[in-house]
């Protein structure tokens, strides 16, 4: 028993006459006479009672044509169902992330223009986002630093200036520009679960000449309160420092730029809305430059 048989004798069923069932179908008379008889012969009943030119459901074929409708029915929810599927993983990004201020008041303006997208986004480590991104586990992937590789292609979004973060009080708060061996014995702040952007400021300091002293680590709401109470020195992004309001100052120190960058796996056809995200995040630390800049 085939689909297409049973949509024959459906139409059958309801024109009640071969030949407009025929005509309806776009098949010879014959064809479709042949077609029925199958599908009795198959049953091992008569479906329809001749009653000269026309013919009628016999008791049989009123039972097979209310689970034909049935099934045909399903198939149009299975159908409608796939394509609201399709639509919906068209429409939805993954995207991971090494720091959540990467893409800090990005979202929100992303999802006004394009409000039929849905966003899953994670926080992982620059290895993680990378391994990700080659098994196809997301679609994009920001995260600091420069890496090559030939799987991968990328796009410098920002040389993000690092500056130190300074209680109000502190005793080098006048100066306009410092070099990082000024606060060599201070106690460093340090932001918690970003091994990424923590090795980073590490090497900023030992190219300074010195290990910084880590008295703290944690998130960057409790950053700000231990600043504030004079509990130590933070080297920070100077994005972030404008948006929590922080005390700082620019460093002198070479290499105090921070490259963050967005990834993305090598000549993979990307959704239009993966790639109306891409371009719109390049848009957006384009035109949004000077915040990441002193």
């Amino acid at each position: 028993m085939e689909l297409l048989q049973l949509k024959y004798f459906q139409t059958v069923a309801y024109t009640e006459h071969i030949s407009n069932a025929a005509k309806q179908l776009k098949i010879a008379q014959p064809s479709l006479s042949l077609t029925i008889k199958r599908l009795e012969d198959e049953l091992g009943t008569s479906l329809f009672d001749r009653k000269g030119r026309n013919i009628q459901l016999s008791s049989s074929g009123k039972i097979l044509l209310k689970h034909v409708n049935r099934i045909f029915i399903e198939l149009e929810n299975a159908q409608a169902e796939i394509e609201r599927e399709e639509h919906h993983l068209a429409h939805t990004i993954k995207i991971a992330i090494s720091n959540p201020r990467f893409l800090s008041g990005l979202i929100s303006e992303f999802i006004n223009c394009a409000p039929e997208t849905t966003i899953i986004q994670s926080i992982r480590g620059k290895t993680d986002i990378l391994s990700s991104l080659k098994r196809g586990d997301i679609e994009l992937g920001i995260a600091g630093d420069t890496v090559q590789d030939e799987e991968l292609e990328s796009r410098l979004l920002v040389n993000e200036d690092i500056v130190l973060a300074l209680p109000s009080n502190h005793r080098l708060t006048g100066v306009a520009e410092l070099s990082l061996h000024h606060v060599a014995d201070d106690p460093f702040i340090t932001l918690a679960n970003n091994e990424e952007y923590r090795t980073f400021t590490s090497m900023l300091c030992e190219r300074a000449g010195f290990i910084p002293k880590s008295a703290f680590e944690v998130d960057s709401n409790l950053l700000v309160e231990i600043i504030k109470l004079d509990q130590g020195v933070a080297l920070l992004p100077v994005s972030s420092c404008r948006t929590l309001g922080l005390n700082y100052r620019p460093l002198t120190d070479h290499s105090a730029t921070y490259p963050v960058r967005l990834y993305w796996r090598k000549n993979k056809v990307m959704s239009s809305s993966t790639n109306g995200l891409r371009n719109f995040i390049v848009s957006y630390y384009k035109e949004h430059h000077d915040l990441f800049r002193i």
